[in-house]
């Protein structure tokens, strides 16, 4: 009996001895704690806010202080679903926001709102709806950044006491209705046909100017050229005829010279196809009378009453430089030398040529244009000069 006793005794010794070291256990786990970095954690003494615990190592009463919360005080990202707006001209379109915001207070984010990631979405969309309200679907697409500002004044000032600060607002997207999209894509494939139209007229209007720009231009050398072209057609067929005149007059060309051109001109009158006939005049020697009265009293001494020697011209001095020509003997004396340059060409080809020396090709060069002897023959002397130069008017080789 006495045995049993102290048995039960001994058991019951070691469970209380086991609960109080579960119980040291428990309350060692529970009275440290360690606070990671960018963490605040709220602490409450028997249901009160106690205090905020950093980054580090904290001990709590066990059983007397309980964690209510950890607070990320990290920057945060949160993306809405789209919400539908209705514009001031009646017009509902999905918008897209992302919020960008950071705890300042941990203690206001968790005593001040319930929930404050619901409560920052619920007051982007009111926001939102009474900021675009007030606006008209173009100027909705076109004032993100006036949107933006409104909407990041609104939600700062209302979660201040929240404890949050919200750093940036973002409109995502903006979806209007199909209908909407389609009319756009319509208006704005019209205003760039309307654009490409313009700087299509544009470029032919600017093309015609120049165009027309170079055609004038064009036309005004060209009459330049023309003029000048017939300018200097005039001066040279009033040299000619001056010329014609000076030599008819120093020439001093009588009565027979004049009849025997006379009779030489009928026949190429008569050669024409069109003319059909053609007169001759019965008097020739009347006719030719006239023709010398017309250049200056040649048709005797009874008809020269300009007081002017026969053989001289009429024109003055400085009117007309004296016909100057080249002397027969110097132009034969030139043609010679080309031709025998000529010949010391060709024969300086053909030695360069790569071929034999050919007699026959030789005397096929020399002026004179003797015989090319056939191959193998004999080659007679070239004759000697005759010492005179040939008449004038002759054939040069």
């Amino acid at each position: 009996m006495t045995e049993d006793t102290t048995n039960v005794g001994q058991i019951a010794l070691i469970v209380v001895l086991a609960l109080v070291l579960l119980f040291v256990v428990i309350a060692l786990f529970r009275a440290v704690r360690i606070v990671p970095q960018t963490v605040a954690i709220i602490v409450e003494r028997l249901g009160r806010y106690s205090r905020t615990l950093d980054a580090g190592l904290h001990l709590l009463i066990p059983f007397v202080d309980r964690v209510r919360a950890g607070v990320d005080l990290r920057e945060q990202v949160v993306s809405f679903p789209p919400q539908p707006v209705i514009t001031s001209d009646n017009l509902v379109v999905s918008i897209d926001t992302v919020i960008y915001f950071q705890v300042t207070d941990p203690k206001s984010a968790v005593y001040e709102i319930a929930n404050y990631i619901t409560g920052i979405e619920q007051l982007t969309v009111t926001t939102l709806r009474n900021v675009i309200g007030s606006m008209d679907l173009e100027q909705t697409l076109t004032s993100r950044d006036q949107i933006n500002g409104q909407l990041r004044g609104v939600l700062d000032e209302a979660t201040g006491k929240w404890g949050i600060r919200v750093n940036r607002v973002e409109l995502k997207a903006i979806d209007p209705p199909a209908s909407v999209q389609g009319s756009m894509e319509q208006q704005m494939r019209a205003e760039r046909d309307r654009r490409a139209a313009i700087l299509t007229a544009e470029g032919v209007k600017q093309s015609a100017i120049l165009t027309a720009e170079g055609e004038k231009q064009s036309a005004i050398l060209r009459a330049e050229g023309e003029a000048q072209s017939a300018i200097l057609r005039a001066e040279g067929e009033a040299r000619a005829i001056l010329q014609v005149f000076d030599a008819v007059h120093r020439g001093d060309a009588d009565p027979k010279l004049l009849a025997y051109q006379y009779l030489q001109t009928l026949p190429k009158i008569a050669a024409y196809p069109s003319n059909k006939m053609w007169f001759l005049p019965s008097e020739l020697t009347g006719a030719l009378g006239q023709m010398t009265k017309g250049f200056g009293g040649f048709g005797g001494p009874e008809d020269s009453g300009s007081g002017r020697p026969a053989g001289t011209s009429p024109l003055a001095g400085d009117d007309l430089p004296p016909v100057a020509l080249t002397d027969p003997a110097e132009a034969l004396a030139e043609a010679k030398r080309e031709s025998a340059a000529a010949t010391a060409d060709a024969t300086s080809a053909g030695n360069l040529s790569g071929r034999p020396f050919d007699p026959a090709a030789e005397l096929g060069q020399r002026p004179g244009g003797a015989a090319v002897p056939p191959r193998g023959a004999d080659v007679p002397p070239p004759p000697a000069p005759s010492g005179h130069e040939p008449e004038q008017g002759g054939t040069l080789a």
